[in-house]
């Protein structure tokens, strides 16, 4: 399996559009993700992304559940408005449903964003929609077919 985008390059660098408002420049885009190669026995997708910088202490930015394994394209700017067919968007760790963009603590260095595309071999089911990404890990455990990431950077100078 393959997760791109047409938003960033893996290992490059976020531009300032996809993050919160509070960053200069940042418009809060869930930026536009292709996937590629979903295994057959694949019932659902998922997309997490999680800010890996020690600060951060893997801060869910995105957890959207219940993908169509037919989905290709998240369009840029989809979270919230028109995220495909049946997804489900968790909450994330700001507290609010969606995609909530980078928006990394001044001074803290480069924050690496990774995003990663699970195919799972069942829906996906909680009991809450704010998830932690070890409660999903947990929840998701022997149900993944198989997994691809896409990592990029931003830094809040």
């Amino acid at each position: 399996m393959k997760l791109l985008s047409n938003s960033f390059s893996d290992g490059g660098t976020i531009d300032n559009k996809y993050a919160m408002k509070a960053i200069p420049g940042g418009q809060n885009l869930s930026p536009h993700l292709h996937i590629e190669d979903v295994p057959p026995e694949t019932k659902s997708l998922a997309v997490v992304c999680v800010d890996r910088h020690p600060v951060a202490n893997n801060w869910v930015h995105w957890l959207a559940v219940n993908i169509s394994p037919d989905v290709k394209e998240i369009p840029e700017g989809a979270s919230g408005t028109a995220m495909p067919g049946d997804t489900l968007e968790l909450d994330n760790t700001f507290g609010f449903q969606g995609y909530g963009g980078p928006r990394p603590p001044a001074g803290t260095g480069v924050h690496d964003y990774e995003f990663t595309v699970y195919a799972l071999t069942a829906s996906f089911k909680a009991e809450e929609t704010q998830v932690s990404e070890k409660k999903f890990l947990s929840l998701v455990e022997g149900k993944v077919a198989a997994k691809a990431t896409l990592t990029a950077g931003l830094e809040n100078k």
